[in-house]
């Protein structure tokens, strides 16, 4: 009981430490007043995105930087995606989409139409766009600045994330609150290991000089988790990359409702822990029984200590992530039985090899 006991606290201790790290090393995207004129491409794989990509699309020629081009991939969609992307084209000259071919044997859908983009792409900077996100004023003059500066190969951003339903605030928050109770953001820059490598494919930002040379989507073809592989190989080639939060200047609906969320979760999960199952076997068993086991010992001081270094933590990550705290401290409990639920999904996916993007499993 006692040895128990202090694994618990140890756990809570430990993420609450990670937490207070990032909230005062506070790894947002800076936002910046200077203007930059480098050429940036913007590329936006799609496949059955009708109802979302007219906003990404609107909001590009909306904000506050100039030259660019916009390149889509179709990637075979079955809705008006296409139609949709090709009437605004028409209207915006510097819009252009592209028809997906069939998926070649070893790829991924995704990165089989990422690396297809940047085959056509001319611009300095590549900035790959998920086609559910939404830009803001000031995004591209400030991640170009962070490029620069920091002489990154890839910025990689996670966007504030918008919910709906009752069943996203459920589980949506639990990326910000895992992503920020476990990994020392910073980390990811500062260190070389590739053991703090975690990206989020929803925005990356490449040096295209370097991208070409290394051809980055191609080294990771067949896998479905693949931007945090990206930045891996990144750190291992001795490149420099970073991973930020969006501090308003990019959001996105990841989900549309429970069940997408918990299935589009269960793809990533496991990368959060390097594709261990033991190790999330543990952090589940630790996560579900450790605050039942407090909360046995009806010892009145133990039990606040556990509850106050969980809702200090819920109310940092909230406010690093511009979520509404309170909700998402009435919803914790409910919240952490959703991870453990995908926690359980992400597994039977990675052991019967069932991980894909939008129905598409790699071509073999």
């Amino acid at each position: 009981m006692i040895i128990a006991l202090s694994i618990t606290l140890f756990f809570l201790i430990i993420r609450f430490t990670v937490t207070l790290f990032n909230y005062i090393s506070n790894p947002k995207l800076t936002r910046v007043s200077k203007r930059f004129t480098d050429r940036i491409s913007i590329l936006i794989p799609a496949r059955i995105e009708a109802k979302n990509i007219l906003n990404l699309l609107q909001s590009i020629v909306k904000q506050d930087y100039h030259n660019y081009e916009v390149i889509i991939y179709d990637d075979c969609s079955n809705d008006a995606t296409y139609q949709l992307c090709a009437n605004y084209a028409s209207k915006h000259p510097a819009f252009k989409i592209i028809k997906g071919d069939e998926l070649p044997n070893g790829w991924t859908g995704k990165n089989f139409a990422c690396a297809q983009l940047a085959n056509q792409a001319t611009g300095k900077y590549f900035l790959f766009l998920d086609a559910d996100t939404t830009i803001y004023n000031g995004l591209i003059n400030s991640v170009v600045q962070r490029v620069q500066y920091y002489k990154l190969a890839l910025l990689s951003i996670f966007p504030d994330q918008e919910m709906e339903s009752f069943g996203e605030k459920t589980t949506v928050p639990l990326l910000h609150f895992l992503l920020l109770n476990l990994l020392p953001l910073r980390l990811v820059y500062l260190s070389k290991s590739s053991l703090f490598a975690i990206a989020c494919g929803q925005l990356m930002f490449f040096d295209a000089a370097i991208y070409r040379k290394m051809q980055w989507h191609q080294l990771v073809k067949n896998k479905v988790v693949e931007d945090t592989e990206i930045m891996k190989a990144i750190k291992l080639d001795g490149y420099n990359g970073e991973v930020l939060l969006a501090n308003e200047m990019v959001k996105c609906r990841m989900f549309d409702g429970y069940f997408n969320a918990l299935n589009g979760f269960s793809k990533s999960a496991l990368a959060l822990l390097n594709y261990s199952i033991t190790t999330m076997l543990i952090f589940v068993t630790i996560l579900f029984s450790g605050p039942l086991l407090v909360i046995t010992t009806l010892n009145l001081s133990l039990i606040f200590y556990m509850l106050g270094l969980i809702i200090l933590s819920r109310i940092m990550v909230s406010l690093q992530s511009n979520q509404n705290a309170l909700q998402n401290i009435v919803l914790h409990p409910l919240q952490m039985v959703n991870f453990i639920i995908i926690a359980f999904l992400a597994i039977q996916k990675h052991l019967t090899k069932t991980n894909n993007w939008k129905d598409r499993l790699p071509n073999e």
